[in-house]
């Protein structure tokens, strides 16, 4: 079969013949009268056999071995070719990544685009001075996209990076909590955690409404993000997380001093009073807790801290008796 005929019916060019046989892989075992080269059915299996192994995407030096080498096992080159495509694949799925992300900044010139790039190079690097340089540079009104900065703040150890990653996905605009979605519902502890402080810097119904559910989050650190926060913006349903910092000893005085804000309104003062004594009277409150639940009592309003701490001035544990008694003694001297 001559290589016009060879090249119609197996699909291969003339021109791809030609090089297949320059290079030893398909040589046609004979040659007409006139020179031509001439394949027979055998040479056909080879010329198959090759392509066959070309689209597993194996170079062409690749194939050569394959079929000429008698160490070279199936086994061990389909292995290394998953190996390079599972790194090809890779390569590509970040330039994908990094397209999408220029793309969604939606830039309307070159610099746009070059501000972007340097902005996911910047907070790739190693150094967390450079990563947060990057993140504080002048945007020059280019729009960073949400998800570029929620992924940095989710991956992000560094305090200092995290909390200039926080405040720029501040400045974004409504697609900052949808971009965190992923982290605060993570199974990893340390992305839950990024994920909730990020949420506690923004604000709106959406981002209280996540707060709220964090409060019933298994970790401790997340619940205590959550409950500041909320406490700090008046949601009453962080009350009892806010207890509980003061009994853990954890951000105690903050959380007290939030307890004595939300008391403030006469609606929530005895709801707050009433989880504070339940805890001063669990008999697993040892002396350094119930000085701790008394300390945030006096941040409450007289009218609601008054009756309690008269009833603790009297109490067997002296710390707390005479912390009571200071606090109505001073507010005799006051009133005189």
């Amino acid at each position: 079969m001559l290589i016009g005929d060879v090249a119609r019916r197996s699909g291969v060019s003339a021109r791809m013949l030609r090089h297949y046989d320059a290079l030893g892989l398909v040589r046609p075992t004979g040659r007409t009268s006139g020179g031509y080269r001439e394949y027979s059915d055998e040479d056909l299996r080879r010329l198959f056999q090759v392509e066959s192994l070309r689209s597993l995407g194996l170079s062409l030096r690749q194939i050569s071995r394959a079929l000429q080498d008698p160490t070279c096992t199936p086994a061990g080159l389909v292995g290394d070719l998953i190996t390079w495509t599972e790194e090809r694949l890779e390569r590509e799925r970040e330039l994908l990544d990094r397209l999408r992300v220029v793309d969604a900044s939606a830039p309307s010139g070159w610099q746009g685009v070059l501000r972007i790039i340097e902005l996911m190079t910047g907070i790739n690097s190693p150094s967390a001075a450079l990563r947060q340089q990057s993140v504080l540079a002048p945007a020059e009104d280019v729009r960073v996209p949400a998800e570029l900065l929620a992924g940095a703040v989710l991956a992000e150890s560094d305090p200092n990076v995290a909390g200039a990653l926080r405040w720029a996905l501040g400045r974004v605009g409504g697609d900052a909590l949808a971009s965190l979605a992923s982290g605060v519902h993570s199974e990893n502890v340390d992305i839950r955690r990024r994920a909730i402080q990020a949420v506690a810097d923004l604000a709106g119904d959406e981002a209280r409404a996540v707060l709220v559910d964090a409060l019933d989050d298994p970790d401790p650190e997340v619940r205590r993000h959550a409950a500041l926060a909320l406490g700090t913006d008046g949601e009453v349903t962080a009350v009892p997380a806010l207890v509980d910092l003061v009994v853990e000893g954890v951000n105690d005085v903050q959380a007290a001093e939030l307890l004595g804000a939300l008391a403030e309104d006469p609606a929530h003062a005895k709801q707050i009073m009433s989880v504070l004594s339940d805890e001063l009277a669990a008999p697993t409150a040892d002396s350094a807790v119930r000085s701790r639940l008394t300390q945030a009592i006096l941040e409450l309003p007289r009218t609601v801290a008054q009756p309690v701490l008269r009833r603790l001035s009297h109490d067997d544990d002296p710390v707390v008796a005479l912390t009571a008694a200071a606090y109505l003694g001073d507010e005799g001297s006051a009133s005189r």
